[in-house]
């Protein structure tokens, strides 16, 4: 008898053990799993960062040389401390300069985080107005792509990647040469097309980082973005992504403007293409959610 009323007891005993603690178990487990969704326990959110202009590109015989340039500073992928936050509309303007407008070959990269689904916007474009190329997104369903679009001897050449995810980052890189109109993603070819001539080019465009819809809804975080004036190779390009978002440029020979947007819209080309944000630009530290190294 007085086994049994033992084995009652601690039965008792434990439910109401359950019952004192069990929602405050419960609201605990709840609250780390909002923590978790929302990359507080990401690895990057405890990583060093790099401060603004940490990595340039040094230049000793001025802008637009090529002799003996070389990379200085922290230039070995580090996270950056900020990227570059769009709340359209919202611009970066570079000056028209020419060298800005490749004529025979480019690459465009850049990282790219859409919180949300809104509609089209330019990434990147050498307009304003008409344009001769651009990088954009259309993130209102059903489309939720990227489009990488190109005047080839006044022809336009379209290609785009399917289903991009909200909140998640994307090395997205854009190139024309050799042929070849090729969209890349995290490093990989996306899709291509057959083209050949030059690069449609028409005097006096500013190079614009974009982030505009008639809504003015559109809002995206930017960081690194790269320009060359030659199609990088696809070995090349998987290299900027296993670099990271912190990456530094792959071949600095061919480099026009490099806007690592981390703290200001500085060019750390050596080739002084500065940007200037409008309104609606600015810089934040809260970016890591949605960033898987690579």
């Amino acid at each position: 008898m007085d086994r049994e009323f033992c084995k009652h007891a601690k039965l008792q005993s434990a439910m109401e053990y359950l019952m004192t603690y069990g929602w405050a178990i419960l609201i605990i487990a709840v609250v780390l799993g909002a923590l978790f969704q929302l990359g507080i326990f990401n690895a990057s959110t405890f990583t060093p960062k790099a401060p603004p202009g940490a990595c340039h590109v040094f230049r000793p015989n001025g802008p637009s040389t090529t002799s003996f340039i070389n990379l200085q500073g922290i230039c070995n992928g580090e996270l950056p401390q900020y990227v570059a936050s769009f709340q359209s509309p919202a611009y970066v303007l570079m000056s028209a300069s020419s060298a800005l407008q490749p004529t025979s070959a480019i690459t465009v990269s850049m990282w790219l985080n859409f919180p949300g689904f809104y509609g089209e916007t330019d990434t990147i474009r050498m307009g304003p107005g008409a344009f001769n190329y651009r990088l954009a997104m259309n993130s209102a369903a059903p489309y939720r792509n990227i489009f990488w679009q190109i005047y080839v001897n006044g022809i336009e050449q379209s290609i785009s990647s399917q289903n991009f995810a909200p909140n998640t980052w994307y090395l997205v890189t854009a190139t024309y040469g050799s042929g070849f109109v090729t969209l890349y993603v995290n490093g990989v070819s996306s899709s291509s097309v057959a083209a050949t001539g030059s690069i449609t080019e028409t005097s006096g465009y500013q190079l614009e980082l974009n982030a505009y819809d008639a809504s003015a809804q559109t809002k995206l975080q930017m960081a690194n973005v790269q320009l060359y004036n030659s199609s990088l190779s696809s070995n090349e390009i998987t290299a900027l992504y296993n670099e990271g978002i912190g990456g530094a440029p792959v071949k600095l020979s061919n480099l026009v403007g490099w806007w690592p947007l981390n703290g200001d819209a500085k060019d750390y080309s050596g080739n002084n293409n500065n940007g200037v944000p409008t309104t609606g630009v600015s810089f934040t530290s809260s970016w890591e959610s949605g960033y898987s190294a690579p």
